[in-house]
């Protein structure tokens, strides 16, 4: 699987962002993000269909996943931005049957280039 987030920038608290993930496989797909000095924490995750989805709780009620298989994209749609949103955010993909395993991320495949995403104050 090739995978490729994109979307990223710097905006203000409030704002919103919607981030891309280009997948060419039929993979699960996975939102995770990495502060610098902090571990990748896991932010969504949405399944081949997208009949399925995952959310962080931290990010609940703010960011949304949803895919277009037409176009082979995932999207992390992120409102309500916070300075602790800020990190960067990368897309994964993985072949696994969905299940509470999306959050961990050892248990992905793949993994595309990240993406910075800088909220500030």
């Amino acid at each position: 699987v090739q995978l490729q987030a994109s979307g990223g920038g710097l905006v203000q608290a409030g704002d919103s962002l919607r981030l891309s993930c280009a997948a060419s496989d039929e993979y699960t797909i996975g939102w995770f993000r990495q502060a610098p000095g902090e571990d990748r924490d896991f932010v969504a995750a949405i399944s081949w269909t997208g009949a399925n989805t995952n959310i962080a709780d931290s990010v609940k009620g703010r960011f949304t996943v949803s895919r277009d298989n037409t176009q082979n994209k995932v999207f992390l749609q992120m409102n309500a931005l916070r300075p602790e949103d800020s990190a960067v955010y990368y897309c994964a993909g993985a072949s696994r049957v969905w299940g509470t395993w999306t959050v961990v991320p050892d248990k992905y495949d793949a993994w595309g280039q990240g993406t910075q995403v800088t909220v500030s104050s």
